[in-house]
Formats: C-alpha cells, sequence, structure tokens
C-alpha cells in the first residue's frame, strides 16, 4: 500500500497532515498608516509560491488589553482568492478576506501572538495586501510591534519617578513571555498546530506531469519508507537524507512538518498479499529489522541539526499491523506474524520517540473494521499494551479473543457481514459507537 504517489489503502485513512506546502521564500509586509501607534501587528509571510498559488502564513500580535478572540481582515490587491486555511475559519467576499479565531487560539493577552495560514490561488500575479485590521483596527504590519504603548516623553514630565514606572512600563516586557513562538526542537502537544507541511519533491514532480496534476501537487504527503532500501533513495527517489535537509531548509522560518511513514514490519501486512513486504516473519527477520531499518532511521533523525531545528517529525508507525494482530489471529501468517508486530513496533516507538522532535503515531484502522463491538475492546488493550510496552498476557488476550469471536459467531443472532477486505466481520451491535478514523492522537 502506498500514501500519495507510491499507493493507496482503501481500509483506512492516515493521519491528515495540514493542508499547506513550504518553500524557503519570507516576505514579511510592512503597512504604512496614517498615524504612528497601532494596538496590532499582522506580519503576512509568503511562504511558497508556485506561480499559480502560494502559500502564505500570518503572525498576528496584539498591543492592546487582552481579548478573547480575533477576527483580522485585508483586501487582495491582484484577484487571488483563499483556497484552504488552517488555525481560523476563513471567509471571501470580492477581494475582501476575513479570518477569524477558532476555540483554542481566541485569547491574546498583551503583546502575545499566534499564527494561521493558508494556500491562495492567483492569475500569475501575488501582490501581498498593505493594510490589515484586528477586530476592526487598522494594524501596524511587519516586524516587532513599536513600543508606542509606552512613548518615552509621558514619563519625564512627572514629578514621583518612583511610582510611574512600575505602572507603565511593565506591561509591555512582561507579556511578550506568554507569546507561542516555540523554541526549535521544543517537543509541543500538537506537532500540526502552528507549522507548515512540507511538500515532498517526489510527489510533485510525478504528478505534474499527468493533465490536472498541478492541482494536487501542491498538497503534501507522507513520504514512505517501505523498505530498506528506501532510507538511501535511488531509482529517481530522494533519500531520507535528502528530504529532511530539504525540509530543514523550508523551517528557517518557522515549523515544518515532514511526514514519514515507517512500513517495513517482518511479515509485513499478514492478511494481504500485495502489500507483503521484504523481511520475513521470523526472529532473525525482527532483528534485521531493528537493526537495519529503525536504527539507520532513527540516527538519521537524531542528527543534531534537525534536532535543534524547527522541523517536527510525524511518523505513522506501521499501517496494517496491529489491526491485523487483533482481528485475523486465525489466520496462520498472522499468527505468526503478531508477535513480531508487537516487538517491532515497540521498538520503533521507543527508538523514535526518544528523539525530542520526532511524533510517533500507530495505524488503527478504520470504523468498519475495528468499530466492532468484537473488535473495539481487543483493540484498545492491544494498542495500549504495545504502547506501556506490556507484553505479557498478549498470546493469552489473543487466545481469549479467538474463542470468543469462535463461540458468537455459533449463536448466529445477526449475520456477519464482510469489511472492506473481504474478511468476514463480526456484526455491528445497535448503540454501539464504532472508532472514528485512524490516529486520533499520538499514544506517546
Amino acid at each position: 500500500m502506498r500514501f500519495g504517489q507510491l499507493r493507496l489503502s482503501s481500509r483506512r485513512a492516515l493521519v491528515a497532515a495540514s493542508v499547506a506546502v513550504i518553500a524557503s521564500g519570507l516576505a514579511a509586509v510592512a503597512v504604512s498608516q496614517a498615524h504612528a501607534a497601532s494596538g496590532c501587528t499582522v506580519a503576512y509571510q509568503v511562504q511558497n509560491d508556485w506561480g499559480a498559488g502560494a502559500t502564505v502564513n500570518l503572525t498576528i500580535t496584539n498591543n492592546d488589553p487582552a481579548i478573547t478572540s480575533w477576527t483580522v481582515g485585508f483586501a487582495f490587491p491582484s484577484g487571488q482568492t483563499v483556497t484552504n486555511g488552517w488555525n481560523a475559519t476563513y471567509t471571501q467576499t470580492g477581494a475582501n478576506v476575513t479570518a477569524a479565531s477558532l476555540s483554542y487560539n481566541g485569547s491574546l493577552a498583551t503583546g502575545a501572538s499566534t499564527s494561521t495560514g493558508f494556500n491562495l490561488a492567483d492569475s500569475g500575479t501575488n501582490t501581498a495586501p498593505t493594510t490589515f485590521t484586528l477586530n476592526g483596527q487598522t494594524c501596524n504590519g511587519g516586524g516587532n510591534p513599536p513600543p508606542t504603548t509606552n512613548p518615552p516623553t509621558t514619563n519625564p514630565p512627572t514629578t514621583n519617578p518612583t511610582t510611574n514606572p512600575p505602572t507603565t512600563n511593565p506591561p509591555t516586557t512582561t507579556p511578550p513571555t506568554t507569546t507561542p513562538s516555540t523554541p526549535p526542537g521544543t517537543h509541543v502537544a500538537n506537532p500540526f498546530v502552528g507549522a507548515a507541511a512540507y511538500l515532498n519533491p517526489d510527489y510533485t514532480a510525478e504528478v505534474s506531469g499527468v493533465s490536472g496534476g498541478s492541482l494536487v501537487a501542491k498538497w503534501a504527503t507522507g513520504i514512505w519508507m517501505d523498505r530498506k532500501a528506501a532510507i538511501a533513495g535511488g531509482n529517481g527517489r530522494l533519500s531520507l537524507t535528502q528530504q529532511m535537509d530539504n525540509a530543514l531548509a523550508k523551517a528557517a522560518s518557522g515549523p515544518v512538518t515532514i511526514e514519514i511513514v515507517i512500513y517495513d514490519l517482518p511479515g509485513r501486512d499478514c492478511a494481504a498479499l500485495a502489500s507483503n513486504g521484504e523481511i520475513p516473519a521470523t526472529a532473525a527477520g525482527l532483528t534485521d529489522y531493528e537493526n537495519n531499518y529503525i536504527t539507520p532511521i532513527a540516527s538519521i533523525f537524531s542528527t543534531p541539526k534537525y534536532v535543534n531545528s524547527n522541523l517536527r517529525v510525524v511518523t505513522i508507525i506501521e499501517p496494517d499491523s496491529l489491526p491485523n494482530a487483533v482481528t485475523n489471529p486465525s489466520l496462520p501468517a498472522c499468527g505468526t506474524s503478531a508477535p513480531l508486530y508487537e516487538q517491532g513496533i515497540e521498538f520503533a516507538l521507543n527508538k523514535l520517540h526518544a528523539i525530542n522532535n520526532v511524533y510517533t503515531y500507530v495505524d488503527a484502522a478504520h470504523s468498519a473494521w475495528l468499530g466492532w463491538p468484537s473488535n473495539l475492546p481487543p483493540a484498545g488493550q492491544e494498542f495500549a499494551k504495545v504502547a506501556r510496552g506490556d507484553h505479557r498476557r498478549l498470546q493469552e488476550h489473543r487466545r481469549v479473543h479467538q474463542r470468543h469471536r469462535e463461540l458468537h459467531a455459533g449463536h448466529g443472532a445477526l449475520p456477519a457481514q464482510p469489511d472492506h477486505a473481504g474478511r468476514r466481520a463480526e456484526p455491528e451491535l445497535l448503540g454501539v459507537l464504532p472508532v472514528q478514523p485512524v490516529l486520533r492522537r499520538a499514544l506517546l
């Protein structure tokens, strides 16, 4: 199976990454004003421009008293249109655009900042807006906000300097400590918030040559490490190090996510022949996986220039593996592979998550697969045990689960229905909410 250019799985959706693309270009637009003082600053940053469109980041700074929600307004001067946005609700009427805060980023203290962004389409001319408003008030644009809230001319006339400085100066020096600028390399709660997404050049080159490809070439896709040789690249594909270097260059202007799919377990995808892997389901295969696949990848990720940067490495760990361990223990290939899946994924999680700017996600399939009442609880137990590194009783758990399925099938209360892969799935009982699409959160 592939994500983007390699192959797609019809049985699940992987992490939906931020729909943004990155380039090294950075333009901070300074907005001219008729007055010197302003209660806000908006920096308009063009992060990537591909001729027919662009990715833009807005950094909004509130210099007035604290607010609980915000709306930024501006007008495109050359006919651009917003195609999609993130970290705000975008609305466009003619040339006029507004971006309204969401529930999680509306509060801004005095001096605090937040970021939002969008993709736009244009006819080849992409002139930046020159005037911005915050909650209806015109802002100064670009750079750091001027220190207009404490004019130096207000303190000298006073006759009691011991009382004025503490009441007038602290508001402009203390609040900046609350700004959401995150030091490079910091492990954040959600890597996608405030970050743009890396655009894989291999994918862009592949789809740009086909009819309509330019429409999707701007979307970020996962980079699949589906064999050991993919780490070194070749055959027209960039190596993992080259991809990381490219993403690092894009991260010079702010946080960037790069998504890497880890996909080469021993006995990979035990219930489907089409996506079987190169490593056999044996103890020697597990050693090969750990030493010659995961360890080299971790070594690249842990390079100091990547760790101490704005890169956020999002890893999707082994699609199709643990769901098969839960639902297909009766298949000989899956019975053999399941313990290797568990140990291999535990090794990958421990090795990769130890790197501060690496984020680890696992595949939790979809509601038509694991949402059945007989599958959902065992799936949760399986994921939790692997994430904790607790393999005690895993074999017993699978035997009990298989016995449960056999007993349940014997009752014949409801007919079994096939899932998307053609396997027989347990009946769905009324009133049971199936699991939602995959990768709701990082397990670690």
